[in-house]
């Protein structure tokens, strides 16, 4: 078996362990920290917002030698507004210039046909007017909520409402800070950036819902026992499906970041941006909310309920007891303290525990 899956192997039995929970101001903090930048960001720079919204033309050229900033230099002088050009594969050029009409835009193909020293008719030339864009980005902001509406209510019938509450700050949280990225590195926003906004929303949910089960299923019967908190099992399921969290992850950031370092940079195929660069962000935030945000605030809340309260308080109170008596409040721990479907939370560090029922029983033992 490969380090990592042995790894994982122990990280699921609860033999080692990290203590994400007992931890989790410093990554409210973090998270804090991030999505305060993409905030300000977001208010400083705003969003480059593509010609699908604002409205305009794109000029489609034949192979020629004149190079990409001399077309932007070009363009802009003969249209007055700022030009977007991206070299085509077969040698030609994409000129998008915002905010332009239909007279406009034949005066600009004919300066254009004589500075780049391309026939006319050889120059496509499309419009898109800003209506149709501000239909696209309602539609969009209307999808988004849908998706937001159903996935409360599918986390609470599922789950329960603080889950829902919870995957819904993680959601919020990737969003903001993929957003917030546009807007700091000047990416170009495009109906592309819309579908690669609402795709890493599912993978998101997909590793929540995944840390999710497995709360659900180790705090089943949770109030019949007196050996765990309700955050010790929470970070028994982090640390249980983390190393799954982070596989998944890679394998779906790698194709990612091919078609945005290797895609757009180093080919120059900078339409690929528009999606992959949403993706690449909101895939590894994601991934970090699913561990560090969402689980920890249902742990935040779920302990606020009057009988996780107690339980926690009779389970303090045992262990100072067994403290006192000099021995473990695991060596006072009875069978019947042991619920079926109450599973052990996984410690710090380098701190080993007890197997969970079912395993390593002595002979004679009673069951």
């Amino acid at each position: 078996m490969s380090r990592l899956g042995t790894l994982g192997a122990r990280l699921y039995r609860g033999e080692v362990g990290y203590d994400f929970i007992g931890k989790r101001k410093i990554w409210y903090g973090i998270s804090i920290l991030i999505t305060i930048t993409a905030i300000v960001g977001l208010a400083v720079s705003g969003l480059n917002m593509g010609i699908e919204f604002k409205g305009g033309a794109v000029f489609t050229t034949p192979k020629t030698s004149v190079t990409v900033a001399k077309a932007e230099d070009l363009a802009t002088e003969a249209s007055g507004h700022q030009a977007i050009v991206q070299k085509l594969g077969n040698g030609g050029l994409r000129i998008q210039i915002t905010e332009v009409d239909t007279a406009k835009s034949d005066e600009i193909k004919s300066t254009l046909s004589k500075d780049l020293d391309v026939p006319a008719e050889k120059i496509a030339a499309d419009l898109v007017g800003p209506s149709w864009g501000e239909q696209i980005a309602n539609k969009a902001w209307t999808g988004l909520g849908i998706f937001m509406v159903l996935v409360v209510i599918y986390l609470a019938i599922a789950f329960e409402w603080r889950m829902a509450i919870a995957a819904l700050v993680a959601l919020i949280h990737d969003i903001t800070i993929t957003v917030g990225v546009y807007a700091l590195v000047g990416f170009e926003v495009t109906p592309g950036t819309v579908i690669g906004l609402l795709t890493i929303l599912g993978y998101s949910l997909y590793d929540t819902v995944v840390v999710f089960d497995s709360l659900k299923e180790g705090t089943h019967g949770i109030t019949k026992q007196t050996r765990w908190t309700y955050s010790e099992i929470a970070n028994r399921s982090i640390n249980g499906t983390l190393v799954r969290s982070i596989n998944t992850t890679v394998v779906a950031l790698l194709p990612v970041a091919g078609l945005l370092f290797i895609g757009g940079g180093v080919l120059g195929a900078g339409m690929l941006n528009d999606i992959s660069l949403a993706l690449f962000v909101g895939l590894a935030a994601g991934a970090y909310s699913s561990i560090f945000i969402a689980t920890p605030l249902v742990a935040d809340l779920k302990e606020r309920d009057p009988q996780m309260k107690a339980l926690k308080k009779r389970i303090l109170a045992k262990r100072a007891a067994a403290a006192a008596k000099g021995e473990s409040a695991e060596d006072e721990q009875s069978d019947d303290d042991h619920p079926q479907d109450a599973t052990p939370a996984a410690a710090v560090v380098g701190q080993r525990q007890q197997p969970p029922r079912g395993h390593g029983r002595t002979p004679g033992k009673r069951r």
